[in-house]
Parts: C-alpha cells; structure tokens; sequence
C-alpha cells in the first residue's frame, strides 16, 4: 500500500525582538517558545496554498511552537487537528543557553553521530527517536496523504535511517542522498519541503519540493 508523507522545516522563526523571559525558565523551553516572525507566517501560509497541500489527511508537528505555527496553516485548508507529537522535536542542546556552545558544535555532531553536551542529545539519540515517531505515524495512516513539521536538524538525522546523510567538509552544509541521487544540498529554507513515497514501509522515493 502506498503512502505519501510531505515533510516541512518549520518556518521563519521570531529571534530578535522577543526579550522577557522568566528568568527561572531554561534555554531549551524558551526555544520551543519561539513563535514565526511576521514573515515566516506570512511564508507558511503561501505554502499552504501549494497545490499537493490540498487534500491533507492528516498533520503531524512537533510541540514547538513555531511547528504547530507553520502546520496550522494546512489544518485549516484541509479542516483537519494538527497531531502534535514531541518525538518530532528539534535536537536537544543541553547546555542552559546556546551562547555556550563549542566552536563547531554543529560541524562535530555531523562528525561523529555519537557527541552531544551534558543533557543534550546525540544525533543517533535524535534520529532514533524521530524514527519511532515516524513509524507510528506509517503504521497509523498506511494509504493515506500525510503532512509532518519538524525541525532541520532533527529531519537531517531521520533522514539518515533510509538515506546517505553526510557533512560536507567544504561547504558546511549537509547533505543528503538517496540511492546516490542528491536530494537536498543543505541550504535549509524556511519552511523547506519534501516529498517522501512509501510502499508499505519501504521508502521507494524522495524529493525536496521548490513550493515558492
């Protein structure tokens, strides 16, 4: 039975302008607090229109809010709930505040899947974590047309259990491969769009969608 599940980043998110926190409030709840900027709704809505968006079954995002954001505009198209489900969160940091972080944090995890900071995750952490939710969501809606909003990071590391996910050393970016063919050359838009096809549970194809 074939499956179609369209895969979204998030869009824009909200970074400089927001500046009163709860002080007792750590950096990762303040992340997954980061709503759309006015640009990125406004770029969330005209993927919306995109006509393979139209007859929806079923949405997925993560608990962030600037997930949820971006899927709402899908869910009101296609009158349907937006299933939120926290496996599809971004990568945890770990440390209290993303100031901290290494030089080349992102570079070293891209290196070696197992690294990560006291508290943070590792990118094989993520993408098996990514991978259970995505199962559920194959194993739930077997036939049907779905969507999923997740993370770039964490959709990088779910890539990689049908995919070739590799860091290119000259550009710094990460790319993906499927069955040797390049299909994303890691300059995540946002949001970004992919199209993934699935006979039964077998992943048969994947392409990154230019909506805009």
């Amino acid at each position: 039975m074939k499956t179609i599940v369209y895969i979204s980043r998030h869009s824009r998110p909200l970074k400089d302008l927001v500046e009163t926190y709860d002080a007792n409030e750590s950096e990762q709840v303040r992340n997954e607090k980061n709503p759309l900027s006015v640009k990125g709704e406004d770029r969330a809505l005209k993927m919306s229109m995109y006509e393979d968006l139209q007859d929806i079954d079923v949405i997925y995002s993560s608990h962030y809010v600037r997930t949820i954001s971006t899927a709402k505009y899908i869910a009101l198209n296609n009158h349907i709930k937006i299933k939120v489900d926290e496996r599809f969160g971004e990568r945890k940091f770990g440390l209290d505040g993303t100031m901290n972080l290494p030089d080349n944090y992102f570079e070293d995890q891209f290196r070696n899947w197992d690294y990560k900071l006291p508290l943070g995750e590792s990118l094989n952490e993520v993408a098996d974590r990514m991978k259970s939710g995505f199962d559920g969501l194959l194993k739930a809606n077997a036939g049907k047309k779905v969507m999923l909003v997740s993370h770039g990071t964490a959709l990088s590391a779910m890539f990689s259990k049908w995919c070739t996910v590799r860091l290119n050393e000259v550009t710094k970016l990460v790319e993906i491969y499927f069955k040797d063919r390049l299909v994303f050359d890691g300059n995540w838009d946002a949001p970004e769009l992919f199209k993934l096809e699935f006979e039964d549970t077998e992943l048969i194809d994947i392409k990154n969608i230019k909506w805009h």
